[in-house]
């Protein structure tokens, strides 16, 4: 029951609140308007009904006592003056008019007089509104003619309910107005915070955010405030360390570099050959560390980025091709340097055990993003070690041989450029027979 109750539910936190003071506003209007029907409106309605039936069995009472003409005239102008009421007298009239009664309301109120009727006067009557539908005409059978009084609506209708309905429905309307003032205050400094977090963790920044709101949501912006400047002064210390450590190592590889040039080649090729891995392993670590973090998102069409690195890879005698359908742009603010050896590091690892990779586009709108599929004919990789090759330093080839592989660090420097633009990445396996690389990027 309250799985089926979820699904009609506002998503929204600013939906939810306009329910929680819409439902007890609508539940105690509820109650007062059946409260005045049930004591104020139907019961006034009957005493309406109930002295106008009285009125109604004088006139017939003085009418069947077989009065002359001139006294029904008489009766009538007095009735008329006195009670509000008009009588029409038909003698000889053994047939009663067809009854019609429209709509909602002629119907309550004839209903209710009816009811009158029914326990007062013994005898046959039929009712019907005239044109103007203010005046109610009722019709008796009496035993020598037709007796036709007509009543005012307002004998029997009292405005007082009309007053109350519309006074309820204003003041509603008022205060939900009120409420969705209010609640859109309330709600607008928690989507601030929250499309900040977003922009943050798709590697954008607002500088100009600041707390804003209620104190529980000025609580929750300075504490993103305060983690976001943790992260980044983390970010810019790792990467200031390892630049550092990048210029310690390389001054003496460089000398020994030089000493290598004093001797001989063939006593110097294997120790050079160390070397040159030590200045790869050095290039992938500082990658690894270094990030994107000082690179500003730009707000470009990924299919460039994806053709160029399509023509690096051929550059590279990687056998590739690039297939879409989509013509129009495909705009997604990205770290352009970063993305680009993102999509490097994939195609680079896909060609490395496979003879024939593809790389495609797809814009999926229903969730508005972006996905690029890679896809290669090789060995794949197993499900239970998919996870494991995001891991920094993981290499499914355990040997450090530069021709079996890197260091393994290409795919987690994927991972990280993915993530840090909001996006996800994850391996499947390919309609090519190897592995697919799916990434999905939020446009």
């Amino acid at each position: 029951m309250s799985f089926s109750l979820k699904r009609f539910l506002p998503k929204t936190l600013f939906g939810r609140s306009l329910l929680i003071i819409i439902t007890p506003v609508l539940i105690l209007q509820v109650l007062g308007t059946y409260i005045f029907y049930d004591r104020h409106w139907s019961r006034m309605t009957d005493r309406l009904a109930f002295a106008l039936v009285g009125e109604i069995a004088i006139i017939t009472g003085e009418i069947e006592v077989g009065r002359s003409a001139e006294d029904i005239d008489r009766i009538s102008n007095i009735i008329a003056r006195d009670l509000r009421l008009n009588i029409n007298y038909e003698p000889e009239v053994k047939e009663l008019p067809t009854e019609r009664i429209e709509g909602w309301r002629q119907q309550m109120v004839a209903q209710t007089l009816k009811d009158g009727l029914k326990g007062r006067l013994n005898m046959p009557f039929s009712m019907f509104f005239g044109e103007d539908g203010r005046w109610l005409d009722v019709s008796f059978l009496l035993e020598n003619g037709l007796l036709t009084v007509s009543v005012p609506e307002n004998r029997l209708f009292s405005s007082s309910s009309y007053i109350f309905i519309l006074w309820l429905i204003g003041l509603s309307v008022v205060l939900f107005s009120i409420a969705v003032i209010f609640m859109r205050n309330q709600i607008r400094p928690i989507r601030r915070l929250a499309v900040a977090a977003e922009w943050f963790g798709r590697g954008r920044d607002i500088p100009d955010f600041k707390p804003h709101g209620a104190k529980e949501v000025r609580q929750a912006s300075n504490a993103f405030i305060t983690m976001r400047d943790r992260i980044k002064r983390q970010i810019s210390q790792r990467t200031e360390m390892l630049a550092g450590v990048s210029h310690d190592l390389r001054t003496p590889l460089t000398r020994m570099k030089l000493e290598l040039e004093l001797l001989d080649d063939r006593d110097s090729k294997a120790i050079r050959a160390d070397i040159a891995d030590m200045e790869n392993m050095i290039e992938g670590y500082l990658d690894f560390a270094r990030g994107d973090a000082k690179e500003e998102p730009e707000l470009i069409d990924v299919r460039a980025i994806i053709e160029k690195a399509v023509k690096d890879a051929i550059r590279q005698k990687i056998d590739i091709v690039y297939k879409t359908d989509i013509k129009e742009p495909v705009s997604i603010w990205i770290r352009i340097f970063a993305f680009e050896r993102c999509l490097s590091n994939l195609i680079s690892n896909a060609g490395q055990y496979a003879q024939h990779c593809q790389i495609s586009l797809e814009v999926d709108h229903d969730n508005m993003q972006a996905v690029i599929l890679i896809d290669d004919d090789g060995p794949g990789i197993p499900v239970d070690k998919r996870d494991d090759v995001f891991k920094p330093f993981y290499r499914l080839e355990e040997s450090r041989n530069k021709k079996t592989g890197g260091v393994g660090l290409g795919m987690s420097i994927a991972q990280d450029v993915v993530y840090s633009h909001g996006g996800q990445i994850m391996l499947e396996d390919s309609p090519l027979g190897g592995l697919r690389v799916r990434i999905l990027l939020p446009i």
